[in-house]
């Protein structure tokens, strides 16, 4: 379980120095996690442990959202008056991000 974390926690770090090196405007934890997705595909089997870890980790996901939720209801006014953009944002971006994953994991699946 603790070689679990340590990975997770070695790629999100490889991330962050990437994005601060390069000075790039994506986040240290995203291209961590590019570099896990791609480690984890170039592996013949899969990794059990850290397997189990992340289930276990997602069942505590729903804590850090709170305070999200929370900044949220505090704007709740700004959000009514543009509900529509915020909707159609939402909507087309998650559209994209489905799409672009479905494309990756096809292309290195091959």
């Amino acid at each position: 379980m603790m070689n679990s974390l340590i990975k997770l926690l070695l790629f999100q770090a490889l991330g962050e120095a990437v994005a601060y090196e390069l000075s790039l405007p994506i986040p240290g934890p995203v291209i961590g996690m590019m570099f896990l997705f791609f480690h984890l595909l170039a592996r013949d089997t899969e990794d059990q442990s850290l397997t189990t870890f992340s289930t276990r980790f997602l069942g505590y996901m729903t804590l850090l959202f709170v305070p999200a939720a929370v900044g949220i209801m505090l704007h709740m006014e700004r959000i009514a008056k543009e509900w529509i953009p915020i909707t159609v944002a939402l909507t087309s971006s998650t559209a994209v991000s489905i799409a672009i994953t479905a494309f990756v994991v096809r292309r290195f699946r091959k």
